[in-house]
């Protein structure tokens, strides 16, 4: 069988990156299509496998900029020619499954979210954005909105990678998804010894504006307890701005250092609304719980009074209070870190290998 995986970009290791390592440890043989790669920013999982890309690769620029190339993107896709392919799988989060499947193909869109810049958070990305990207950002938007809902039609299958996912493709495309869970690398995480745990909380993540890493530094400096904050983005610096003298900005940091902070941290703090969110569950497999928002694919991998607490309201006060309730509650890590272990890769390749081949045996029982 003849497969391809087709991805938004391939400029970074993020969850995406890691949901299309696992895809080619399930299909080895598959071929991989993108707009932009970075080769030096992605594993070589990935660069072992024949990679075409789009004419978007030879823009000017296009590695660094590729995000100001959206606008061509609807009309990169479907230039990529997939003639041949038996399976067309498309990640996306980005535009990726705007391709043109060959009539023969199965086309089943793994759906990270539709794009979070054209729906659910268009207004949150155009307040956040510049004066000239907020002038025009409402005539582009609604082209490719149009593209956007009209390639949904392309799919023959969406699995979401979460409910909250699988409810905005219903809500946007108007089609129904299956929900399969991306992996969680949890094995290279470990519980450290009760006396390496410290006293400080820690956020992670890239640092924008709908991940509220300001809220966080907000209740930190309020509360005057310790966080520690590892992720880079485009608020960095603003961020720095904001902590006060009990709250340590550390930039990105190489996977050693996150992970002796994930064991060592008293609590996650996990202030936004995510798709999935993993960070969640490497904290978890690290066997420390997890203070979260209560919306979102929060609600789906966390615990409530098991491996973390919830907060409702996204204000300084609810996240202080639940900040002091996690206090004073006690957790066992090791039934943390097993709830985690549940959202592994080889669960992953599991369910994915039964779905598809499900769409295909019901395709085959129609003809």
């Amino acid at each position: 069988m003849r497969v391809a995986i087709v991805h938004y970009w391939f400029v970074g290791m993020r969850g995406g990156e890691k949901v299309v390592e696992a895809l080619i440890r399930l299909y080895p043989q598959a071929d991989l299509f993108t707009h932009v790669i970075d080769p030096a920013a992605v594993s070589q999982t990935i660069l072992s496998r024949p990679i075409k890309t789009s004419f978007i690769q030879s823009l000017p620029r296009a590695i660094k900029y590729y995000r100001q190339y959206l606008s061509f993107m609807p009309l990169a896709c479907e230039q990529l020619d997939l003639r041949g392919y038996d399976l067309v799988i498309s990640s996306e989060s980005g535009p990726a499954k705007g391709i043109i499947p060959p009539p023969e193909a199965l086309h089943v869109c793994y759906c990270h979210s539709p794009m979070r810049y054209l729906w659910n958070m268009y207004h949150e990305y155009r307040e956040e954005s510049g004066r000239l990207t907020r002038l025009l950002m409402p005539l582009l938007a609604h082209y490719l909105r149009n593209w956007d809902a009209l390639s949904a039609t392309r799919v023959d299958h969406f699995i979401a990678n979460s409910a909250t996912v699988a409810q905005r493709v219903e809500r946007y495309y108007r089609r129904s998804a299956d929900v399969v869970h991306p992996p969680v690398s949890a094995d290279v995480f470990s519980i450290a010894h009760a006396d390496e745990v410290g006293d400080y909380y820690l956020m992670v993540g890239e640092l924008v504006g709908y991940k509220r890493p300001d809220l966080a530094i907000d209740a930190f400096n309020a509360m005057g307890k310790k966080l520690v904050v590892i992720g880079g983005g485009s608020n960095l610096d603003a961020i720095r701005r904001r902590a006060g003298p009990t709250v340590s900005v550390l930039g990105p940091q190489p996977f050693d250092v996150l992970a002796r902070h994930y064991s060592s941290c008293r609590a996650l703090i996990f202030p936004g609304e995510e798709d999935f969110g993993i960070v969640p569950l490497e904290a978890m497999a690290s066997g420390r719980p997890v203070v979260a928002f209560r919306r979102g694919g929060a609600t789906e991998t966390v615990v409530e009074n098991e491996t973390g607490v919830f907060f409702d309201t996204q204000t300084v006060e609810a996240l202080s209070e639940a900040v002091t309730r996690c206090e004073r509650m006690e957790f066992s890590p090791e039934r943390i870190r097993a709830h985690a272990l549940g959202f592994g890769e080889e669960r992953f390749l599991r369910e994915m290998r039964e779905k598809i081949d499900s769409y295909f045996a019901a395709r085959e029982a129609k003809r």
